[in-house]
């Protein structure tokens, strides 16, 4: 039996994305004997620290049901890591945490947007904080054993908004890491496509086969 076979998954998905945006991957870990789980929620209808506490409830709730690891892409790494430091004292935490295209830094593309019209009505409070230097330095790190997965698929240039910097299109590759990470793969995927990519899920199945 494999050493995760008893492991649960817990995925998170991005800003304007569903569960369903990490079907492939969660049907990888569900082939290599991993049972998942997924949380929902919506930027437009929850304020951050809402979801934050709804997801710090989950994430308590399922460790004291056993060993566990998490998965978040894009915004739901940020959520990921605000309620994994602010779980109850003595809550077991995860055996691995994954983030997918997930800034560990302020959000360039947030940080131009944040007073656009059309990103505050959709983004709101999850936006503002994407774009927010102070409030993105309070999540804070990990203790736990940490893989960041960043795309660099993106276009860089002239007319890149990162200029000749990697990146996945709506993420840069020094907004996705931070020294703290276990590791760190680059892998040639945009952004929006990191939870449905075969290669993802391949990298997480061999990470947790070690």
């Amino acid at each position: 039996m494999p050493p995760w076979s008893t492991v649960i998954a817990l995925f998170v998905h991005g800003m304007g994305r569903t569960p369903i945006s990490g079907w492939r991957l969660l049907r990888h870990l569900r082939r290599a004997g991993v049972e998942t789980r997924t949380f929902s929620y919506s930027v437009v209808f929850e304020k951050y620290d809402t979801i934050v506490a709804r997801l710090r409830t989950r994430i308590a709730l399922l460790a004291a049901s056993g060993d566990y690891m998490v998965i978040g892409h894009s915004l739901g790494g940020v959520l990921l890591r605000s309620a994994l430091n602010s779980l109850p004292p003595g809550s077991a935490l995860p055996r691995r945490v994954y983030l997918l295209g997930s800034p560990v830094l302020p959000s360039r593309i947030a940080t131009r947007l944040k007073n656009n019209r059309l990103f505050r009505a959709l983004a709101r409070d999850c936006g503002q904080l994407l774009g927010s230097a102070e409030r993105m330095k309070v999540v804070g790190p990990l203790i736990v054993p940490t893989v960041g997965i960043v795309g660099i698929r993106g276009l860089s240039g002239r007319y890149s908004p990162f200029g000749n910097e990697a990146n996945d299109g709506l993420v840069s590759v020094s907004e996705a890491m931070a020294p703290w990470f276990s590791a760190c793969e680059r892998v040639p995927v945009f952004h929006t496509l990191l939870p449905s990519s075969t290669l993802v899920a391949k990298l997480i199945v061999q990470d947790l086969a070690q």
